[in-house]
């Protein structure tokens, strides 16, 4: 299946891509009239189209049918991940993310913080890269970055659990129920600080493990989304 992104489309029944998109459609797809297309908004609604017009720089597809909660899932998971200092491998965690599956990721400002600002607009192209590749209808919301004490402030599902590795803490899949909306906070390579573990637990976090190993920043996050995934296949 080919999908294209098309925030914008309306109620009518033809749609314009644009000409990047249609450049795209026509000289790399090779995609003509008649082929079959899907779009989507990016809020979990599939539009089912065939190619009406295959103008290299206007090409237009004709709408058959609109999917709205196409691949919905039961639960929403929000991991909140500070940023790491190579914005590879945060773009990397952001691609890979889309692509297993996740609703909300907010940026963390933490004590040990190797990374303040983020170009939330480049951010955003990497996951709707990702979304188009992996067939996917929902596009993650990204947030600005937060400081951590602040998000702490926010309303938060009741699974709320904080990513921390130490013995005494029980692994992320012996405290998660399945079908429930979940949030995750992951810490810079250099951890959260006492302070921060202690803000959380005041604020109903549970310390979790993720396994035995020393994870990457990035590496957690994938981590976390394949588990909850994986823990809520039907």
């Amino acid at each position: 299946m080919h999908l294209f992104y098309t925030p914008d489309i309306g109620p009518d029944d033809h749609y314009t891509l644009t000409e990047e998109e249609s450049r795209h459609c026509t000289r790399v797809l090779r995609l003509s009239k008649g082929d079959p297309v899907a779009l989507t908004d990016g809020k979990g609604t599939l539009f089912e189209t065939v190619v009406d017009s295959d103008s290299h720089r206007r090409t237009t597809v004709r709408i058959i049918r609109a999917l709205p909660g196409w691949g919905a899932r039961k639960y929403r998971l929000h991991v909140a991940v500070a940023p790491t200092k190579n914005l590879n491998r945060f773009e990397w965690f952001l691609e890979k993310a889309t692509e297993i599956g996740i609703d909300e990721i907010t940026p963390l400002i933490c004590d040990h913080a190797e990374r303040k600002t983020l170009q939330i607009s480049r951010m955003s192209r990497v996951m709707i890269a990702a979304l188009k590749q992996s067939v996917k209808t929902t596009l993650p919301v990204l947030n600005e970055p937060v400081r951590f004490s602040s998000f702490l402030e926010r309303p938060a599902p009741e699974m709320k659990f904080i990513a921390h590795f130490d013995p005494a803490n029980k692994h992320l899949k012996d405290n998660y129920s399945r079908s429930k909306n979940v949030v995750v906070l992951i810490g810079p390579e250099g951890d959260f600080s006492t302070g921060e573990l202690q803000q959380a637990s005041g604020a109903g976090f549970t310390a979790v493990n993720l396994g035995s190993a020393r994870l990457r920043t990035e590496t957690a996050g994938v981590v976390v989304c394949s588990l909850i995934n994986f823990m809520n296949e039907e």
